[in-house]
């Protein structure tokens, strides 16, 4: 008997984060889970050139799937259009502007995060910012900190500008997966397609076994 060919799923993770923060996650024997990591800004780079440059290895001439977490899940979805999909899935991120919390649009209307310091975005703010965002990062026996190792300055007030520019689909066919107690992007502006109940932003470290259940069940 034949194996079932493995269809690749794509994965992009977090702004700021690289591949550990999924390291808990498990698959379908029949997919192949494959990490894209973040690539490095050109300097004023516009989203739709950088998204070209992180698909740039993605497989055509087979079906494939499409996995992004927060800003990664942007990324995918804008990698949709370019290289299309057979499944576009985005954990813990939105599908337009219309779903952001009120302080990313009040970020956008201000212009504030384009306009700080390239020292706002380095190692020490966020390690400051460690302690304000502890309740809504909190992972059992872990820090914040060794989630978010993507940390060059030019590279996250890109990532910011871009999220906040973003305007996206509100009728995207994306699957999107979101915790209730998510502040990053509320619940309450979306309708997910798939709820974690009292988790918070950082769901897919903190509760990778309910997580993965549900990607089986879409991807399997």
């Amino acid at each position: 008997m034949e194996d079932r060919p493995r269809n690749k799923i794509y994965i992009i993770s977090g702004m700021g984060a690289d591949r550990y923060v999924l390291r808990h996650l498990s698959f379908p024997d029949n997919t192949e889970p494959v990490h894209i990591d973040w690539l490095m800004p050109e300097k004023k780079e516009s989203l739709e050139s950088y998204v070209r440059r992180m698909a740039a290895d993605i497989d055509t001439t087979e079906p494939f799937f499409l996995l992004g977490y927060s800003f990664g899940g942007v990324i995918v979805q804008e990698i949709d259009k370019i290289k299309p999909a057979e499944k576009v899935v985005i954990i813990g991120s939105i599908k337009s502007d219309k779903e952001q919390s009120r302080l990313m649009k009040w970020g956008r209307l201000s212009r504030i995060p384009h306009l700080l310091p390239r020292f706002f975005y380095s190692e020490k703010m966020m390690l400051f910012s460690q302690g304000l965002l502890r309740r809504q990062f909190t992972t059992k026996g872990g820090k914040l900190m060794e989630y978010f190792r993507v940390r060059d300055p030019d590279y996250l007030k890109w990532a910011v500008m871009r999220i906040l520019d973003w305007k996206g689909n509100p009728d995207s066919n994306a699957i999107q997966i979101l915790a209730d107690r998510d502040l990053i992007f509320p619940i309450g502006n979306s309708r997910p397609d798939y709820t974690i109940q009292g988790a918070s932003h950082l769901f897919p470290a903190t509760r990778a076994k309910e997580l993965s259940a549900i990607l089986a069940n879409i991807f399997g």
